[in-house]
């Protein structure tokens, strides 16, 4: 098991992560009293820091932990993950320079803004302010799963670990909360590029080390042996595969923090440079997800990860390799990288919700709010997100983790009609939108509960005479035929977007 150099190595570049987060309060420096300046980094990010934070932003703990957890577990559907990471930046290419440049103009700092603008409709921009930030809760959470598994594989064989595993979250947290209301989306970003490039080394030395020694061949026929499909997919599960990839290539560039980190861009070139030289991160992932059955070739991280309860076994399976296919001193340093690879982006995600609420809720309601009563309601939310958070961790078993991301996403994708639709026209009509929103987030979660039979989450999956699709599919449509046929029937009626806002002011 991990020696006392692994974890030297891994407090020692933990400080080095703290003290990154801290400095982003003095690097490049703004008046951090602004909500653009605290929560968008000023909007000055060039192309390659928007890299880093955006691959911070993709690149979390639902890469490293729950893509590999879910396959080891499940197989070959999980797989989904690496072609929807890749043609989710066309979408990007398309979408978010247009929207850059939209928001620079008037001043948008969160999409909700962006559609108020569009629709004129407080009701509208408060209700996807709401289901954004709700969308972000079980994403955070997923973040803190990953950092559960990292702890537990760090001080496994120790007495009260459990103990020392709470206690040590709660220190992190606090940590995280502090250089988050210190710095904002600076301190993010800098992290961020520490956390990318110790995860970058660690899985290209794991990568290395299987071919070396072999584990590749071995991995392949006795994985093959077993009786979860890891290299073929029944065809019982075609539509939702491509479901899940087609609609979650949809859901990513929808969710809060990744519209943050578009906006923190200096300029819609850089976004649209960012997003062509995102997928290099997918090569990364494609390698993370086929973790999920290397283990079948490496005995001793098969038995490591055999000797936990079933509910957190696929949770430890990088942690696993790592602790047997790396030296005591890399594994601590890679250990460190998918722990941060937590930290970093529920901190980012934080912000996001934070802004959300500042600009579109708490602004709603107290409209003259100054420039630093803005920020500093931001401050305080992005801390009570981040511990409202946890409440989503006891919804699902760890080795299903993954599922929280795709509950997130199901939430996301009701926004599209009012932000993407709206990109393109103005013409829809803002109560259809309302109502195909509300209709599709009450169904998809309805369809979630009813397909884990009201129990714990394990599948965002639901069985429909074609088998089983992504609920998220399900629900947008049932959510875009009530926007199309609203607008026809308020366009019939000369129900305009013209007319008075039915929210009181």
């Amino acid at each position: 098991m991990i020696d006392l150099l692994s974890i030297l190595i891994f407090l020692v570049l933990f400080v080095i992560f703290v003290f990154l987060g801290f400095y982003g309060a003095r690097w490049r420096k703004g008046d951090l009293t602004k909500l653009k300046e605290w929560g968008l980094a000023g909007g000055r990010l060039g192309t390659f820091l928007g890299w880093f934070l955006l691959g911070a932003d993709i690149y979390t703990a639902y890469t490293f932990i729950a893509v590999p957890s879910s396959l080891f577990a499940k197989g070959a559907i999980y797989f989904f993950a690496a072609p929807y990471v890749i043609i989710t930046y066309a979408f990007a290419m398309w979408a978010m320079p247009k929207f850059w440049k939209i928001a620079n103009e008037h001043g948008y700092v969160t999409m909700a803004d962006f559609v108020k603008g569009v629709f004129n409709s407080r009701l509208l921009a408060v209700s996807i302010a709401l289901v954004g930030i709700v969308a972000e809760l079980p994403y955070i959470a997923l973040q803190i799963v990953g950092m559960q598994a990292v702890l537990i594989a760090l001080l496994h064989g120790f007495g009260a670990v459990q103990t020392i595993i709470e206690f040590s979250l709660i220190i992190s947290f606090i940590i995280l909360a502090a250089f988050t209301w210190t710095s904002g989306l600076r301190g993010a970003t800098l992290s961020g590029i520490l956390k990318d490039a110790l995860i970058l080394v660690s899985v290209v030395a794991i990568i290395v080390a299987a071919i070396t020694i072999g584990s590749f061949h071995t991995a392949f026929t006795n994985a093959s042996a077993t009786a979860i499909h890891y290299f073929q997919l029944p065809s019982s599960l075609y539509n939702a595969y491509w479901s899940l990839f087609v609609f979650s290539a949809l859901a990513l560039y929808l969710y809060p923090h990744v519209v943050n980190a578009s906006l923190a861009q200096k300029s819609a070139d850089s976004v649209r440079k960012t997003a062509s030289l995102l997928p290099l991160y997918s090569i990364g992932l494609a390698f993370l997800a086929m973790f999920g059955f290397l283990i079948y070739g490496v005995p001793a991280a098969l038995s490591y990860v055999r000797s936990f309860p079933a509910s957190v076994q696929g949770t430890q399976v990088v942690p696993g390799l790592i602790l047997t296919m790396l030296p005591s001193w890399l594994s601590g340093a890679a250990l460190l990288g998918v722990f941060i690879g937590g930290l970093v982006p529920a901190a980012i995600m934080a912000i996001a919700a934070a802004n959300l609420f500042t600009r579109n809720i708490a602004k709603e309601i107290k409209p003259k709010m100054t420039d630093k009563e803005e920020t500093r309601t931001a401050q305080i939310f992005a801390v009570v997100f981040k511990f409202l958070a946890l409440g989503f961790v006891f919804l699902i078993p760890a080795t299903y983790a993954i599922q929280l991301q795709l509950f997130g996403g199901i939430l996301i994708l009701q926004v599209l009609p009012s932000f993407i639709f709206g990109m393109i026209t103005k013409k829809l009509n803002r109560r259809a939108l309302f109502f195909g929103l509300l209709t599709g987030v009450v169904s998809g979660i309805y369809m979630m509960e009813a397909a884990n039979s009201y129990a714990s989450w394990t599948t965002t999956l639901i069985g429909t005479g074609l088998g089983p699709v992504f609920i998220g599919m399900i629900a947008l449509a049932i959510n875009i035929i009530i926007v199309l046929v609203g607008t026809y029937i308020a366009n019939a009626m000369n129900i305009t977007n013209a007319l008075p806002e039915s929210i009181p002011s």
